[in-house]
C-alpha cells in the first residue's frame, strides 16, 4: 500500500475508527500540534543533550504517541478505544513529569525569569520543543472548551511537560558550563 492514499485530496483526514473530518478541524489541530512537539523532541534528542535528558526525551516521545491517539479519537469512540486496549493519558504520566521537574530543581535548575533561547544547540532545541508544547496545550484547551475533550489530564500533562522542557533547556545550558 502506498503512503499516497489520495483519501485526503478532498481536504479531509481520518481519525480513529474511520471517522473523517476536515484537515483544519480543531481535533486535527490538537493532535497535529502534538505531532510537531514529538518531532521537536526528536530534534532535541538528536542535538545531543546531556545523556540522562536524551533517555527521558525518548520516553516522553513514546508517551506523546498515546496523547496523539487519544486526541485522534472522537469522544463517542473513546470507550471503544479503551476497550480495544489503547492507553489514555493518566495522572500517573503527569506524576512522572512531576518527578522529572523535582529532580531537575534539586540540581539547582530553577526558574530565574525569562530565558533567551540559543545559548547551546541542545538548549535551543529543547526551548523549541517547549514552545511547540505550549501550542499543543492551547490546541487541547480549545478542544476542551468546545466540549470535544473529556480527558482534561491531557492538558495537565502538556502543561507539566512544558515546565519540564524549560528546566531541561536550562540544564542543557548548565551542562555546557557557559560563562
Amino acid at each position: 500500500m502506498s503512503i499516497a492514499t489520495k483519501t485526503g485530496d478532498d481536504g479531509t483526514t481520518g481519525l480513529m475508527y474511520n471517522r473523517r473530518v476536515s484537515k483544519c478541524h480543531p481535533r486535527v489541530e490538537a493532535y497535529g500540534a502534538v505531532d510537531e512537539l514529538n518531532t521537536a523532541l526528536g530534534l532535541a534528542r538528536a542535538s545531543n543533550p546531556p545523556s540522562l535528558l536524551g533517555a527521558q526525551l525518548a520516553s516522553i516521545q513514546k508517551e506523546l504517541i498515546l496523547v496523539m491517539g487519544e486526541l485522534a479519537t472522537l469522544p463517542q469512540d473513546l470507550p471503544r478505544y479503551v476497550k480495544d486496549g489503547h492507553a489514555v493519558v493518566t495522572p500517573e504520566l503527569t506524576a512522572r513529569l512531576d518527578a522529572i521537574v523535582a529532580r531537575l530543581e534539586s540540581q539547582d535548575v530553577v526558574l530565574q525569569g525569562w530565558a533567551t533561547p540559543g545559548a547551546t544547540l541542545p538548549a535551543a532545541a529543547l526551548d523549541m520543543a517547549r514552545t511547540a508544547c505550549r501550542r499543543a496545550e492551547r490546541r487541547a484547551c480549545a478542544l476542551r472548551e468546545a466540549g470535544q475533550l473529556d480527558n482534561a489530564e491531557i492538558i495537565v500533562y502538556l502543561n507539566r511537560l512544558s515546565d519540564a522542557l524549560w528546566l531541561m533547556a536550562r540544564r542543557a545550558e548548565l551542562a555546557a558550563d557557559l560563562p
